[in-house]
């Protein structure tokens, strides 16, 4: 049985910034800070590289482009296959973590 792939924590933050829309660049840096209460934050270089290498593979994809004061502003949106691997992604932590919570509430091994 083939197992999917666990998505690193910047990239599952990257995707769940764009759930509800496009986002550009530096306003996904923003969301997935918020998202992350502080504990992902993101460079510029890290953002763009994974956002290369999750439109190649067809996760994302340019929305649209505009320029913002003189600058190019490109926009990102989550494909099909992009929604359903970060919607799976948080099923399989909650899965997880109810196996830790489920151990903690019955006087298992960590409490």
């Amino acid at each position: 049985m083939a197992r999917k792939a666990v998505l690193s924590e910047p990239t599952y933050f990257i995707l769940a910034a764009l759930l509800n829309g496009p986002l550009h660049g530096h306003g996904i840096i923003k969301r997935v800070l918020e998202l992350s209460e502080g504990r992902v934050r993101l460079a510029v270089g890290t953002l763009y590289g994974a956002l290369d290498r999750l439109a190649a593979n067809n996760v994302i994809t340019v929305d649209r482009e505009e320029v913002v004061d003189g600058r190019q502003r490109r926009y990102f949106r989550l494909t099909e296959d992009g929604r359903r691997m970060v919607i799976e992604e948080a099923e399989r932590m909650r899965q997880a973590a109810s196996v830790v919570t489920g151990l903690l509430g019955t006087g298992g091994a960590f409490a």
